[in-house]
């Protein structure tokens, strides 16, 4: 059984995603230049409002998989979910390379940060009209 959730954002003039460890999707509609790690605003969802099955696996030591689609351009990451992840901001879905878990983490271990994006892609998300989507699936 597969499990699918999607989170929509928009993108933002100060959207570097230069990162090395991290990304950030935010329902916030103003960033800081300092968010190096931001790749989209004015989301529709935050880790709070995700599917309550699909945020019952992630609690598990289970890969999660989650492809952002821009324009023609996608961009996979795998990461794994663990027993530890709270899955309660209300702002804020942030994947890590690290172990780190907070309420904005989503996911952790993730094979790819901000910075491994395509440059065509944050490109595209300097302008506030650019929309985005983030496909997460657990399962088979």
């Amino acid at each position: 059984m597969k499990i699918i959730d999607s989170v929509e954002f928009f993108g933002h003039p100060l959207i570097k995603a230069t990162h090395k460890t991290t990304f950030e999707i935010t329902k916030e509609e103003k960033i800081s230049p300092r968010g190096d790690c931001i790749i989209g605003v004015k989301a529709n969802k935050s880790c709070k409002d995700l599917d309550d099955e699909l945020k019952i696996l992630m609690t598990n030591n289970i890969p999660i998989k989650m492809t952002i689609h821009v324009g023609q351009y996608s961009f996979e990451v795998n990461a794994i979910g663990h027993p530890s992840l709270l899955l309660t901001d209300e702002k804020d879905i942030v994947v890590r390379k690290s172990n780190y878990v907070c309420p904005r983490t989503l996911a952790i271990r993730s094979d790819k940060a901000a910075i491994d994006m395509p440059r065509e892609m944050i490109l595209m998300l300097k302008n506030i009209n650019t929309r985005g989507k983030m496909i997460i699936a657990i399962g088979s």
